[in-house]
């Protein structure tokens, strides 16, 4: 796989990881830049882990996952989203906001979900797996960070309504790859 093509995978791997930083900002626009910090690389690993899981599990696997990949993150998206739409605001303007381990964690796996179908490909590729873990791991970073930074400043301007978008938009990016899974064969 040539180095354009594999920024491009990248880039789009990094697209779900980007929106769902976004309605992570907009929840907790006081999130402060270690945990910032914490979000981002948890995205950018799995992202990038993913498709080296897939890439040694090869095909003997991918019939099973690829029928339910597109379910498991919309379960994971849309309980991380409600569970978004119904807590309380954040009282503090610390960095003590209330972004838990498992939180992160149903974020990370449910936008990478996808990466590792991806990865099921590469083995039938002549991919180098370090190299292009890396740079679709670097790339989500950069993305989450972006993502992060966006919702922070728009949401500490819509306090609590910004917690309930930012809860709708991770459900919305649930719905979307169920919907695309479904009806359009992604």
């Amino acid at each position: 796989m040539d180095f354009i093509t594999l920024i491009v995978l990248a880039l789009g791997l990094s697209v779900d990881s980007f929106a769902v930083s976004i309605g992570c900002g907009f929840s907790k626009s006081n999130i402060c830049l270690k945990k910032s910090l914490i979000v981002a690389s948890s995205l950018a690993i799995f992202q990038g882990l993913m498709p080296v899981i897939g890439w040694f599990l090869g095909s003997n696997v991918k019939e099973y996952v690829s029928d339910y990949d597109h379910w498991i993150a919309f379960i994971l998206l849309t309980i991380l989203g409600g569970k978004m739409i119904f807590e309380k605001p954040d009282e503090e303007d610390s960095c003590s906001c209330s972004l838990s381990l498992g939180e992160v964690l149903m974020m990370s796996i449910g936008t990478s979900i996808d990466a590792l179908v991806i990865g099921f490909s590469f083995a039938f590729l002549a991919v180098n797996i370090t190299h292009t873990a890396l740079v679709i791991g670097g790339i989500t970073f950069i993305a989450s960070m972006i993502g992060l930074s966006i919702g922070k400043k728009t949401g500490s301007r819509l306090g609590h309504k910004a917690m309930i978008l930012g809860g709708i938009v991770l459900i919305l990016i649930g719905l979307k790859i169920l919907i695309e899974h479904l009806y359009l064969g992604g």
